[in-house]
């Protein structure tokens, strides 16, 4: 069988992912196909927030890991290219997902805010074809004004796409 079948009779779950959680099954389809591998400890904490170099690295994976020119140099002071996220961040900057914070920073282990989430989505579906610029206008959400001018037409479009619901007071929260 194919990889997903073996790794599919592997998978145990996570010991904090109940079969009630409502991403359990989102999260057990990642583990197949090999995205997500959670903690040595066998958890996956799915209510911790996420760093940039594990989004980035998330989207790597999906991506099939393809190869990288490790012969570019990166602008980022930052990082350490030879540790887990290494090749996903080479990845992302050879591919446009990121630009980092500022000219020389990508700041990893920062955790990704909901618009740098959403700017790295959509950029990795302009690399994969998948990404159709919308009008959205953001009008319902109270704080509209507060998304970063970078990620403006990134929020619009994980809004158009349902992507982003916003919050239960009806906010983006894009710092959050």
């Amino acid at each position: 069988g194919d990889g997903a079948e073996e790794i599919m009779e592997q998978y145990e779950g996570f010991d904090d992912v109940s079969d009630g959680y409502w991403a359990a099954e989102y999260i057990k389809d990642a583990a197949i196909h090999g995205w997500v591998e959670g903690y040595g400890d066998g958890t996956f904490r799915p209510d911790e927030t996420a760093t940039r170099a594990q989004v980035v690295t998330l989207l790597y994976r999906i991506a099939g890991e393809p190869a990288v020119d490790d012969s570019k140099a990166l602008p980022f002071t930052d990082v350490n290219l030879e540790s887990w996220y290494g090749s996903a961040l080479r990845w992302a900057y050879q591919n446009g997902i990121t630009t980092g914070v500022s000219a020389d920073t990508f700041a990893p282990d920062d955790c990704v805010t909901r618009e740098q989430l959403v700017s790295f989505l959509a950029r990795y579906a302009k690399v994969t074809g998948a990404y159709e610029k919308v009008s959205e206008d953001l009008s319902s959400f109270s704080d509209r004004d507060r998304v970063s001018s970078y990620a403006v037409e990134s929020m619009q479009w994980a809004v158009a796409n349902g992507l982003i619901l916003g919050t239960e007071t009806g906010k983006l929260e894009p710092m959050a």
